[in-house]
């Protein structure tokens, strides 16, 4: 292990050995992997096409990666609003969503310390990339989903052998069984696992290498959990920290008007939740009601100097209509995040010339039923 990486909790300053099995602190709160020292442009190593190139900034003597071909997504430069755009394709990660970022790290950890099973709980994507790695390192993977999971994403799952088990309620009463099963086995979480965000902190390297080793001036992601904004929190940190870039991205983030707690605590200036209303999303990749790390994804997007935006259905089912009209078959979740772009220039928050990522999740592939709903003849 790196003699200074530990676990911490945020919140109280508890520390905790680095332990791949611990995924939470003492008390119940989530615990993060510090920022780390980084890397620089010479520590890449430019001969692996996978974001195991960032090996020299991941913690833990990882000896034998369970990987997939994970990261090198593309990013492309395409039309949107009448100005040049670049989207990061996360679907082409190899299970169709960024999720595989944060899996093979994890995986590659608990494979390591001889797990043989685990359990994840979620609304898709990520159960469909937890049951992929798990089926690369022989260890068997059990998914609890909300009975409302995009069939799609349940096939795939069980397609890699892993046993799906549809919980009914909603995706937090899917993430309570969850908790209430973890004493038993291996809970390989992507929302509570702090292995998990040290995948994903890799889209900011990666990012950080596709623009020439600049940093951009805005980083566009929809949220759910926050995954991608606290990884790219950490990622940044790093650079930040190692001289690589002399600036932090500003995180400017999206969640569904229908199931939006981190843009409702965000516009009232609070840490903690506050009421507000929710109701179903076709955007069904972000329908968590209580993130578990609201505290730190609401930190991370204000030490970026970011803000959030609330959207609508009708310009999510817009927007993916829009980007399959240039090419982009994304899911409604992603597209979120292109309606955002939208909503961010025309609010003055991203200015003309600046250098702006929009991230799109996952492919349009997850969600065939909603885009069915969106594409058919009827539609």
């Amino acid at each position: 292990m790196t003699p200074t990486a530990h676990l911490l909790d945020e919140r109280s300053g508890r520390t905790y050995p680095l332990d791949p099995l611990r995924w939470r602190g003492d008390d119940g709160v989530p615990l993060t992997v510090p920022p780390l020292r980084g890397l620089t442009r010479a520590e890449v190593d430019s001969g692996t096409r996978s974001l195991w190139r960032y090996r020299a900034a991941l913690p833990g003597d990882i000896r034998r990666p369970v990987s997939l071909g994970e990261g090198c997504t593309p990013l492309v430069e395409l039309p949107w609003g009448g100005e040049a755009t670049r989207f990061k394709l996360e679907w082409f990660n190899p299970t169709g969503s960024f999720k595989d970022r944060g899996s093979t790290v994890l995986l590659s950890l608990l494979a390591g310390h001889g797990v043989t099973e685990v359990l994840e709980d979620s609304s898709g994507n990520g159960g469909s990339s937890i049951s992929a790695y798990s089926a690369a390192a022989g260890i068997r993977a059990k998914i609890l989903a909300p009975e409302s999971t995009s069939p799609a994403k349940v096939l795939q799952s069980r397609a890699y052998g892993a046993t799906v088990e549809l919980v009914p309620g909603t995706r937090d009463d899917t993430a309570a069984e969850a908790l209430r099963r973890s004493a038993e086995t291996c809970y390989a979480s992507h929302n509570w696992h702090p292995f998990f965000l040290q995948g994903t902190k890799t889209l900011a390297y990666e990012l950080w290498e596709d623009l020439g080793f600049t940093a951009p001036d805005n980083v566009v992601t929809v949220a759910g959990a926050g995954s991608i904004v606290l990884g790219c929190d950490l990622g940044f940190t790093e650079l930040l920290a190692t001289g690589a870039i002399d600036r932090r991205p500003r995180l400017l983030v999206a969640q569904p008007a229908n199931c939006a707690p981190l843009h409702a605590s965000f516009q009232s200036a609070v840490d903690t939740p506050v009421p507000t209303a929710f109701g179903p999303t076709i955007a069904e990749g972000t329908a968590i009601r209580e993130p578990v790390r609201l505290p730190e994804v609401l930190a991370a997007i204000r030490r970026s100097n970011g803000t959030t935006v609330a959207i609508e259905e009708a310009a999510i089912a817009d927007a993916t209509r829009r980007l399959a009209a240039i090419g982009l078959y994304a899911e409604p979740t992603s597209a979120t995040a292109a309606a955002a772009l939208d909503v961010f220039r025309a609010q003055g928050v991203i200015r003309p010339g600046e250098t702006t990522v929009v991230i799109l999740t996952g492919s349009g592939l997850k969600a065939a039923a909603t885009m069915s709903a969106l594409f058919g003849e009827d539609a």
